[in-house]
Formats: structure tokens, C-alpha cells, sequence
């Protein structure tokens, strides 16, 4: 029923004052605005009234901006098709679209019946579930552009995505057809089974039973060989690979039970299991559907951040603003973006301010104020003010398609723990022939019928599905909620370590503080004037990607320094017009003149010295703030059991004084790489297991020692690399949370492993004993698949973090 306070349309609540309404069927119908009233009379002008009673949902409203020339003319251009539209013969092309706001079967009703009534377009096909549009058209009598303005006044705006079908969907298409064919198999066959079993107690015709049985079949053999094909498939890759998988006793029993029964049936026996065989097919595509659903969910986050660049952007050039698809965008072009837009590059703001929505990248839902000279990154949405941008990285060097990448090779890898996990099933999987075996040759003397029956419930019940599926089901869930909070798993293993972290290191600069260090005091020490030190200083800091670094950026210097190279946890030095130079901590500037180091006031804290091979000349006292977040996610860390620590090459004042303020008592400071990586292995060998978190250069041989190893979004590249997690926004909150992420994905591992363990423990002998049907043992197998992948996506649901229930470290190991 329609409220009448509502948009028959889009239905929204009507504004006061507005009094619009549309002819539908000869009734008119209230609508909230001129886009809904234009939508709608097109609808029924075009005969496709039948939209509204077959809908179970309200329109879209229809995009306002859909209405500009420029918005989708630009899709007209080569470069902007190249991805998503195809030639299908001479005169006609195959476009793929991923349509916004299809929310029922009606929506792809209608999209399909409106493109259909344009000249040149010859086949729509919309997909409901995976909201993809298929449109082969005549690009000389309806351009792309057409198509996609049409889709967009309709309210269902469409973008461009890669050519062709992507292979969830192909997998899911391909999955669901043998579902059918198998669901459909196991009711027709079960209803003819039904039948002989009740004739068996009441007398039937043999004629009628035979009868039965040749249906029986006839309807199963297409379940067999299509709808279970994947199972023979991967039994004949076990066998050429001369390993025994969990698809060989899968085809084995299938095979046996699907011969047996036409023997059985040709010498006119009623015990056939045509019945068994469907059913088992049946429930077996059932677990291994939610299984791939599941995977696919967790495989989706690539996708959606895929989809965060937009397809268009606005370029500015020569003062004149153009709409150009973002592959035809260069290094050094200046583009607009309005407020609502996504940024379409990575790039610096060189004009305006704003604060930009970057809470699918890094987790942070509070939008983050971005001015000139600060970075913007692809797939933010500006949320306040119009600003422009200068490109600096496209395409695949983008941060988004980074981080893409990192999730794609931790979802690809392979945990040691999901390795161990299939050496237990793939062990199992023989155990269970030879147990079959055995069940067999005990059976045979007394009861030739019941071994058989014995035999093929053993090898379907003890199927090591949900054995194989406990661990991994779990470790892909689990790393896909931590990468929607922002921790990004960059190594297969860290998330099985993560959960038994019992220390966390933290860095001082850049990492517990902001990193936006400031120069708060200059104190010359030879004939060198305060701004002098400053540009030769600010000529060194230009090649460090140090925080420290940051302090420097606002001088302007003449100078241009040469041969710079790192001193990790000291200092820089390089040559400056035939001079050596060095900038950093006192001792290591003084090293190079042989001269004792700078006194620094004993009471402050915060000092670096610049010198050359004669004397120091300059002192510059550092400020840092701390990260406002610091102090409360340290306290849930400690909430958790867990001990912290801070390892700093700063100087001692400024550590402590940090320390003191967020509550930590063990600190190290003036620490060498060589000296942190030693105190880590020091923790190690008394029985910590270690997670660093760190920021910079000097950071990556301690992240690479650690057991498990967090970098910031905002650190340098090296740093990422050398970091099994990134953190993807600077913000600490997400440590936390992935911690007690880590400790749940850790229990869910356990309650897999056990239910799966106890599953076979309690089904194998039942079905030995003869209990079990064959029938009866494909559900139950089938159910405990379910109940493993039903159990690991219970992770994707967001949670506050639970400090009782997730305070001690978890072994993951153990379980297995």
C-alpha cells in the first residue's frame, strides 16, 4: 500500500507546499519533486506501468546530476570505453555496467524495458544480484552516453567496470545452475523412492518398481555428471598430483553408490541409492556455496575500494574546465573536484580547503581537513568545499591500488596454520578409505548389503570438509573485518600471530607522537646566523622522508645538497657545495670534526645539532605533540594484557617525558637499529611474543625482527614493506581493535576445529554400525560444512572490543 504523505515514486515524504502529481492507470499519484514527476510520466508514458505493481521496494530518486551534457559524453571517448565495452561483430558492441540501486527483480525490469525502447539497442540483461547491466547496442545509433543518461535518469546510475564478467560472478552463475539441477534431481528421486520404499512394506508391482527405478536413473545421472562435475574434477587433480584430497572420497563414494545401484537395479533389487547420491550432491553444493559466498564477501573489499575512483574527472587547462575520463589524466594535470566528487588521483591540493571522507581507506569515519600543500588521496570524497589538485600518481601507483595489492597477496597467501590444517585432512582422508575398507571387509561375511551400505556412509560422513574449511574460513573473515577497520594484513601469518601478542613496542616520533614536528628554537653556536643553519639544514632534511624532516619543509634554501645518504637512528649527511655536512643528534654530528658533542640545556628536551668537519654550528630545539588517540587506545591495550613499551633513537628527555604522560614505565631511548633489534630478540627469548608498531626509516630492521609488525599508512614505503600490517589511516585506534579481532578470529578457529573433530568423532561409528544411511550421512556432513563457514562470518560483524572476554593471548597452533 502507498502512504499518501509519501512519493508514489521514490517514496520519500512529501515537502509541504508541493503539489505534484502523475497519471498512472488513469490515477493520479503524489510526488515529492520535478525529477520523481519526470521519472514517473516517462515510465508511463512509455507503457511500463507494470513497474510499479510488480516493484517490492521504492524507486531510486533520480540523480539531479545526471542531467549535465558532460556528465556522460565523455564515455563516448576511446580511452574512457577500454575497459568496459567490447566490439561483438562489424556494426554492433557489448558494453558491462555496474548499475547503482537495483534493489529487486522490478528495477532490472525496468532498466532492461527502457533501454529496450531505444533505437540501436538490440539486448539488455540486468542482473538483480550482482547489479551488472549487459547492453549490446549500435554505438552509430546509440551512443554509450545515451544508454548510461537514460540509466541515470531512471535513478539507477551506472559505471564503467572491467570487460566482461568478472569471475565471482561466473563462479557464482556456474554454482547456482548445478544447485538447481541438483535440488531439482534430489525431489523428483526422492519422491520416487519414497514410493518403493512404502511398496517394499505393502507389496508393489516389480513392473512399477523397475519402472521407478529406470527414472530414478535417468534423473540422477544428470546430477551426477553435471551438477557434481566440480568433485571429479578436483579427485582427478589430487590423483595426477599423487595426493589424496578431500574430493577423492567424494567421487569414490558418489561413483560406488551411483554403480552399485544400477547393478542393483538391473538384477531387480530394491536396494539402489539414487536417493543417497542426489542428496549428497545437493547438500555438498550447499556448503561449498556459502563457502564460496563467504570467500566472495571477503574478496569484495578489493573490489568495492576498486570502485571508489570515479570514472570521470574535471581537468583543468589553460583555465578552461573539461570532463575527461581519469585514464586520459597525466602526472602534473590540475583537476577540480566539487563538493560530493571522489578524488579521482592522488595528488597535493594547490587551491582551497576542505575536509575529505577517507573512511573506506583507512576506517576513520570523521571526514579529515585537507589544505593547500597537503596530500589527497584517490577514492576520498570531499565532503565541504569546492578544491583543486595536482595528480601526482595514477593507476596502479595510487595508494588505493596499493593497498588492493597488499590485500590480494594476503588473501592469496597461505597461512602456516591453513598448511597444517590440510596436512591433518589430507592424512584423514586416507585414514577414512582405510576405515571404509575396513567396514566393509567386517560386513561382508554376515551382511553383504549392509557392508556396502556401511562403507559408503563412512566415506560420506567422514568427509574432511569441514576439517579443511575450519581454518580457512575463518583466517579470510578475519582478515577482511580487520582491513574494514582499518589494519590491513599485508602477510598471511600475521593474523594468527597478532592473536598471541603478549608485548607491543611502540616507536616515539611519528608513531605515539603526530610526527608534524615544528622548530621551536634555533640556536646558533658559530659565525653562522639562525637562518643561515635553517637552509642548510632544510637542504639535507629535503631527502629524508623522516618526520623530522616535515619541520624543515616551509625554508626556503638556495642550497642543493648532494651524495645525502641516512644514518638510521642518527642523522643525515651530505655535501653542500663541496662541504660535508651533517644534521641529526649531537654525538654523531660532532663525530665528523672530532670536536666534543653540543651541550644541550640539561632540563629540555628535544635537540638536534647541524656541524660540518670543523665545529657544530647550530642547535634547533624539536617540539611533538602526541597523538590524541594515544593515551586511550594504550589503555585498552593494557585492558587486554597486554605490556608496553617504548623503544625510541630520541633522545632520553623527550621519551620520558612522553612515557610519563601515557603511563608507561618501561622505556629505552638513544637506541641504534642494532639496539632495538637486540632488545626485541631480548623479549623473544624470554617468551613474548612481540608486535611492533613504527614509523620511518630507521623502523624497518625492528619491523622485519618482530613477530608481528605494524607500520602507519603515513610511513615510508620501506617501512610498509618491511610491516606484515599497515595501518591505513594515521590513526592508532585501529591496534586495538585488531588485536581483539585477532584473539575472536583465534576462538572461532578453535570452535571449528573442535566441532569438526567432534563431528567425525561421534558420526564415523554410527555410520560403521550401520545407523547412518547414506542419505542420512550427506546431510550431516553437509551440516557440518555449514556450520564452520556459518561460524567464521559471524567475524564480519562489527563489534565493540571486549576487554573480559578477549584478554588472553590465543594460540591459534594449539587448537590443531
Amino acid at each position: 500500500m502507498h502512504d499518501a504523505g509519501s512519493c508514489f515514486h521514490c517514496g520519500e515524504p512529501i515537502p509541504r507546499g508541493e503539489n505534484r502529481h502523475v497519471l498512472i492507470k488513469g490515477e493520479p499519484k503524489p510526488v515529492c519533486c520535478a525529477g520523481c514527476e519526470a521519472v514517473a510520466s516517462l515510465i508511463s508514458g512509455a507503457g511500463l506501468d507494470g513497474y510499479y505493481r510488480i516493484r517490492t521496494a521504492p524507486a531510486p530518486r533520480p540523480d539531479d546530476a545526471a542531467a549535465g551534457p558532460d556528465e556522460w559524453d565523455v564515455f563516448d571517448r576511446p580511452q574512457a570505453q577500454q575497459n568496459c565495452v567490447r566490439p561483438f561483430d562489424d556494426s554492433r558492441s557489448e558494453a558491462t555496467l555496474l548499475v547503482e540501486n537495483i534493489s529487486c527483480a522490478a528495477c532490472a525490469w525496468l532498466i532492461e524495458h527502457s533501454l529496450r525502447q531505444l533505437d540501436g539497442v538490440d539486448e539488455v540483461q540486468v542482473n538483480p544480484a550482482s547489479g551488472r547491466a549487459l547492453i549490446r547496442f549500435e554505438p552509430a545509433k546509440a551512443p554509450l552516453s545515451r544508454l548510461m543518461r537514460a540509466m541515470a535518469r531512471l535513478g539507477y546510475r551506472p559505471h564503467p567496470t572491467g570487460s566482461g564478467e568478472s569471475a565471482a560472478v561466473a563462479e557464482r552463475r556456474a554454482a547456482l545452475k548445478r544447485l538447481a539441477v541438483a535440488g531439482f534431481g534430489m525431489m523428483q528421486v526422492s519422491t520416487f523412492a519414497v514410493s518403493v520404499w512404502f511398496g517394499a512394506f505393502q507389496g508393489i508391482d516389480p513392473v512399477y518398481r523397475d519402472f521407478m527405478n529406470a527414472v530414478s536413473w535417468l534423473v540422477s545421472t544428470p546430477v551426477l555428471f553435471y551438477a557434481g562435475r566440480p568433485f571429479f574434477i578436483g579427485a582427478l587433480r589430487d590423483l595426477r598430483a599423487r595426493r589424496i584430497g578431500m574430493d577423492v572420497p567424494v567421487a569414490l563414494a558418489l561413483v560406488l553408490a551411483y554403480a552399485a545401484s544400477i547393478w542393483n537395479a538391473l538384477q531387480g533389487s530394491d536396494l539402489v541409492y539414487f536417493d543417497s547420491v542426489t542428496m549428497f550432491v545437493f547438500f555438498l553444493l550447499i556448503g561449498r556455496y556459502v563457502e564460496m559466498t563467504a570467500r566472495h564477501k571477503a574478496a569484495h573489499t578489493t573490489e568495492a575500494l576498486a570502485q571508489l575512483v570515479p570514472a570521470t574527472a574535471r581537468r583543468l587547462q589553460d583555465g578552461v574546465e573539461t570532463r575527461v575520463a581519469v585514464a586520459e589524466l597525466g602526472i602534473g594535470d590540475i583537476v577540480a573536484v566539487a563538493p560530493g566528487e571522489a578524488v579521482p588521483a592522488d595528488g597535493v591540493v594547490v587551491w582551497g580547503e576542505s575536509r575529505l571522507d577517507e573512511s573506506m581507506l583507512t576506517g576513520e569515519s570523521k571526514p579529515q581537513r585537507r589544505g593547500v600543500g597537503e596530500p589527497v588521496v584517490a577514492g576520498s570524497v570531499n565532503v565541504s568545499h569546492p578544491f583543486r589538485l595536482r595528480v601526482e600518481r595514477l593507476g596502479q601507483d595510487t595508494v588505493l591500488s596499493t593497498i588492493g595489492r597488499l590485500l590480494d597477496r594476503a588473501q592469496a597467501q597461505r597461512p602456516r596454520l591453513a598448511h597444517a590444517a590440510d596436512w591433518i585432512a589430507s592424512r584423514f582422508v586416507v585414514a577414512v578409505l582405510f576405515i571404509a575398507a575396513g567396514v566393509y571387509a567386517y560386513w561382508w561375511p554376515s551382511d553383504p548389503a549392509l557392508a556396502f551400505q556401511a562403507a559408503l556412509a563412512v566415506l560420506v560422513v567422514s568427509c574432511p570438509c569441514a576439517l579443511g574449511l575450519a581454518t580457512p574460513s575463518a583466517l579470510v573473515a578475519g582478515t577482511d573485518r580487520l582491513a574494514q577497520s582499518g589494519l590491513l594484513v599485508a602477510r598471511a601469518d600475521a593474523l594468527e600471530t597478532l592473536a598471541k601478542v603478549t608485548h607491543v613496542v611502540f616507536d616515539k616520533t611519528g608513531t605515539l607522537t603526530t610526527g608534524a614536528i615544528a622548530i621551536d628554537q634555533v640556536r646558533p653556536l658559530a659565525d653562522v646566523s639562525g637562518d643561515e643553519a635553517m637552509r642548510l639544514a632544510a637542504a639535507l632534511e629535503q631527502h629524508s622522508a623522516h618526520p623530522i624532516a616535515h619541520a624543515f619543509a616551509e625554508v626556503d634554501s638556495p642550497y642543493h645538497a648532494e651524495r645525502v645518504e641516512a644514518h638510521a637512528g642518527q642523522g643525515l649527511e651530505g655535501w653542500i657545495g663541496g662541504r660535508r655536512l651533517r644534521i641529526g643528534t649531537p654525538a654523531f654530528v660532532a663525530a665528523i670534526s672530532g670536536s666534543p658533542a653540543a651541550t644541550v640545556p640539561a632540563d629540555e628536551a628535544g635537540w638536534i645539532a647541524l656541524g660540518d668537519e670543523q665545529r657544530t654550528l647550530a642547535l634547533f630545539r624539536l617540539i611533538d605533540h602526541i597523538r590524541p588517540e594515544a593515551a586511550a587506545v594504550l589503555e585498552t591495550l593494557r585492558q587486554l594484557g597486554m605490556e608496553l613499551e617504548i623503544a625510541s633513537g630520541d633522545q632520553a628527555e623527550p621519551v620520558a617525558a612522553v612515557a610519563e604522560r601515557l603511563g608507561i614505565s618501561r622505556y629505552a631511548s638513544r637506541l641504534t637499529p642494532a639496539d632495538k633489534l637486540a632488545h626485541i630478540r631480548a623479549l623473544q627469548r624470554a617468551g613474548a611474543v612481540v608486535a611492533v608498531v613504527g614509523d620511518g626509516v630507521n623502523d624497518a630492521p625492528v619491523l622485519a625482527g618482530a613477530d608481528v609488525s605494524i607500520a602507519l599508512g603515513s610511513g615510508t614505503a620501506l617501512a610498509q614493506t618491511s610491516a606484515a600490517m599497515v595501518l591505513l589511516g594515521d590513526s592508532l585506534r585501529p591496534i586495538a581493535e585488531g588485536v581483539a579481532i585477532a584473539r575472536r578470529t583465534a576462538r572461532v578457529v578453535r570452535q571449528n576445529l573442535g566441532w569438526a573433530l567432534l563431528y567425525n568423532v561421534l558420526a564415523l561409528p554410527l555410520a560403521a554400525s550401520g545407523w547412518l544411511l547414506p542419505w542420512m550421512a550427506a546431510i550431516g556432513m553437509s551440516v557440518s560444512s555449514l556450520v564452520v563457514v556459518l561460524n567464521a562470518m559471524q567475524l564480519n560483524r562489527r563489534r565493540p572490543v571486549d576487554a573480559a572476554a578477549d584478554t588472553q593471548p590465543l594460540a591459534i597452533k594449539e587448537a590443531c
